[in-house]
């Protein structure tokens, strides 16, 4: 498990070994949610980079007649 200090300006470090787990890069905005209390860090992606990801669903099911 890694850890992190919030520093006096309230900001935090991303451990390396997670900054390039998930290539994050310097600039990069996150969206930051509260459970409890909890804080979770969620990178947002480019609608480029998610081209495709839904590669292969099913879309074969019954639409509503005002949904055509």
């Amino acid at each position: 498990m890694d850890t992190a200090t919030i520093s006096r300006k309230y900001q935090v470090v991303i451990p390396q070994r997670i900054r390039k787990a998930l290539r994050l890069a310097p600039g990069q905005k996150m969206q930051v949610i509260q459970h409890g209390n909890r804080i979770e860090l969620i990178p947002e992606q480019d609608i480029r980079e998610l081209r495709g990801f839904l590669k292969g669903i099913s879309t074969a099911f019954e639409r509503e007649e005002d949904r055509l």
